[in-house]
């Protein structure tokens, strides 16, 4: 039952959410401001886990907030001209279902590789359930083929079970997770090579900010460690 129902969260609403946002959004644009969930994950634990909020985390919301707002308006800050409102409301969503999905996972002390598959074979029920419902099936072509066959194997399987492999063998794992805040850099040179997209100014200072947000948000964390001490 628990699996049934972190399984509507990821990666069935997320994902569905996460890929309509990228329909709407330059890659640069979806991909960054779905960097937010570290932020999002802070606001969900004071009701959930009742978890108090440090004022280091106030300031690190406001600074990353800033980061989307520069994001979302294309650096069009002082008019707030927003090209695509219901994309940013869909990317921001991706991550608040992203935060929501880590959160209640906290509760299952099941094994992680166990807990992953028993998701998507619930998820994957979801997605054919809503396919049947709004879409229908239609004869895959190449393109789809190898891009469902990519997303399966490398963003939703093998990246899980590498990551949760190195945060086991790292002796250190607050340095192993700082290390996933390369890739939202690593993305924008991908986007720019392979996709060919120009990437903006204002995707860059917005991605610096929200990335600094959630440094602060980790400093906040130790100040906190430090008074219960």
């Amino acid at each position: 039952m628990h699996s049934a129902f972190l399984g509507i969260l990821n990666p069935f609403l997320y994902y569905l959410v996460l890929f309509k946002a990228y329909s709407l959004l330059k890659a640069q644009e979806a991909g960054t401001l779905n960097y937010i969930w570290p932020i999002i994950l802070v606001l969900l634990s004071v009701p959930l886990l009742k978890q108090r909020i440090h004022w280091l985390s106030i300031i690190a919301i406001l600074v990353s907030f800033s980061g989307i707002i520069i994001i979302s308006t294309e650096g069009k800050v002082t008019t707030l001209e927003f090209k695509e409102p219901l994309g940013v409301a869909l990317a921001i969503g991706s991550s608040i279902f992203w935060a929501l999905f880590w959160i209640f996972n906290l509760k299952d002390q099941r094994d992680e590789v166990i807990k992953l598959f028993m998701n998507f074979v619930f998820g994957t029920a979801y997605v054919f359930i809503a396919l049947m419902c709004f879409s229908g099936f239609n004869l895959i072509g190449f393109k789809g083929l190898t891009g469902a066959l990519y997303i399966g194997l490398f963003e939703m399987g093998l990246t899980y079970v590498l990551w949760l492999k190195a945060l086991k063998l790292s002796s250190n794992t607050a340095v192993v997770s700082n290390l996933v805040y390369l890739s939202p850099f690593i993305s924008l040179i991908v986007i720019r090579s392979v996709i060919g997209e120009k990437i903006l100014l204002s995707t860059i200072i917005g991605l610096f900010l929200i990335i600094c947000g959630i440094a602060v948000q980790h400093l906040s964390r130790k100040f906190l460690n430090q008074e219960k001490i």
